[in-house]
Order: C-alpha cells, then structure tokens, then sequence
C-alpha cells in the first residue's frame, strides 16, 4: 500500500465523492475593503488551500479546482470542477487560462507537475504541516502568493477558536475509520487525523505504526478505542451506527460496547486551513459529550 501521500489523498476523495453539506463560514467569500483588488485566474488543487484563497476574499478568481475543493459550496456554481489530482491531465487547465496555480506538494502527481512547469503558467507549491503552527504558515504562504497581506485575521481567528476547546480529565482513545465502499483503514500516527484528535483533547488510539493501513479485527481490538470517529458520508455508506458496530473486531473494543460513534463532516476535519479551529473545537464537543 502507498504511503502518506496516497492516504492524504484518499482521505480528501472521500468528501468529495459524497459531498456534505455544510453551513458557509460568516464573511468567508465576502470582498471588504482590506481585500486587495488583484485581476488573478486562480486555479486552486487543494481543498484546504482554495478554503483560504476564499476566506481572504478572493473567492471571485478562482476559476478552477480539485475535486477536494468543497467549501464554499458557492464555488461549484463558479469554478470548474478539474477532477481528482492524482488523476488530474494538463488540458482542463490549459483550458481556463489560468495566470496562477496554487497545489500542495503532497497531491500533486509528478506528470502533472512537469507539464504544468513547462506550460510556464505561474505556480506555486506549498508544503503542509498538519498542525496550528503549519496551518498558520500555510494560510500566509498563500496570501502572498495571491498578493494579499491581511492574512493575520485567518490566524487569530484559528487561536480565538481553540481557546473554546474544553479540558477532558481523562483523554478519550479515538480510533479514525476511513471507509469508502468495501475499503475501510484506520488510522495512525503523523496523520492529520490523529493532529486533530490531538487538538481537540484526545489521544489517537493507534501509535505503533504511521499513515494509515487497513482495518483489520487484530489492530481494532488491540488499540480498544472508547471512540470510533469517522466522515459523515464514510458511516453514512457503512450503513451509520448499526453497520460500525458489524466492522471487525469493533464488537470487543469500549468503543462498540458502549456505543460511543461520531462522525464529521470530512471537507471540515481534514482541510487543515481556516477552519481548523471550528474543526477541533467541534471535535472536542463530540468527544466530551461521549465521555460523560
């Protein structure tokens, strides 16, 4: 199986084969009078960075994206659906006339990239780290690159969020289940998903291997999370509760004893921009609601 890259990957097509709907963030496509006026055709390959893109108020030049790229849902009516990355060919591009390119380094696939280099449509490619410190990077990383300097209100807003975040005296195990179809995988640590875990007051179930692998009863029973944390379309296609008590080994851990399920919008807790502290603070209300 593929490591990181490939999982980040997987793990963004999930919400986007089955879009969630979700309420648009306050303000995030407005234009205000600190929006500098630029004349960019944005095309944006990643969900978290065309959030920001969007958050800074030039959601209007976007004229492309990823399949990934769900929030705000306003977009669909605007900018071109360019399919997954990973799959993604040079011609859709070509065909908005893009001036500027923005991507993550840990999508895009290498064929795309070079021809996207010799087409010489400007681009740049940014690293993501999943946590606070890299997600603040990132969202100033972007706005330059867009030639916007009021990105600080992005961040504050990130740090005024996590601050709602409530102690859990006794941090929950939480086991992240990826499923789509009859693929289901788990979990493991240095992924965005046990970043967020983190984040928002519990402990990833699974630390003796990294990225993720795929569930088996041996690795469920094993970790005995006391929280199963899926996407809302991932438990949504297992059949909701009933169907996650039925996956392997699920039956014998505290989690499936109890009962003790969630689920989240997947565009929301896996984007990594913006959003991150609505996302880990939400997280942590489900948490400390299942550990009473």
């Amino acid at each position: 199986m593929k490591k990181f890259i490939l999982a980040v990957s997987v793990l963004a097509a999930v919400y986007s084969c089955k879009k969630e709907t979700s309420k648009p963030t306050e303000n995030t496509t407005e234009v205000s009078s600190e929006t500098p006026k630029t004349n960019n055709k944005i095309v944006s390959i990643s969900g978290g960075i065309t959030e920001i893109v969007a958050a800074l108020g030039h959601e209007r030049e976007i004229v492309a994206t990823d399949v990934t790229s769900t929030y705000p849902e306003t977009l669909k009516a605007t900018a071109k659906d360019l399919g997954h990355v990973r799959s993604m060919t040079i011609e859709p591009i070509m065909a908005v006339s893009p001036t500027l390119i923005l991507a993550s380094d840990k999508d895009i696939n290498p064929d795309l990239l070079g021809k996207i280099k010799t087409s010489g449509i400007k681009t740049e490619l940014f690293k993501q780290e999943f946590s606070v410190e890299g997600t603040k990077k990132l969202i100033s990383d972007v706005a330059k690159a867009i030639g916007n300097k009021n990105y600080q209100k992005l961040n504050d807003k990130i740090d005024a969020d996590l601050k709602n975040i409530q102690p859990i005296a006794k941090k929950p195990k939480v086991l992240f289940i990826y499923a789509r179809g009859n693929m289901m995988m788990v979990s493991g640590k240095n992924t965005p998903m046990a970043a967020l875990i983190g984040l928002a007051g519990g402990e990833n179930a699974i630390n003796d291997f990294e990225d993720f692998k795929p569930l088996t009863p041996e690795a469920v029973v094993k970790a005995n999370p006391d929280v199963l944390f899926f996407f809302t379309s991932g438990l949504e296609g297992s059949g909701g509760n009933e169907g996650a008590l039925k996956m392997p080994g699920v039956s014998q851990t505290n989690a499936g004893k109890n009962k003790k399920i969630i689920a989240m919008d997947g565009g929301l807790v896996s984007g990594f921009g913006p959003r991150l502290g609505e996302a880990a603070v939400a997280l942590n209300k489900l948490l400390v609601e299942n550990t009473k």
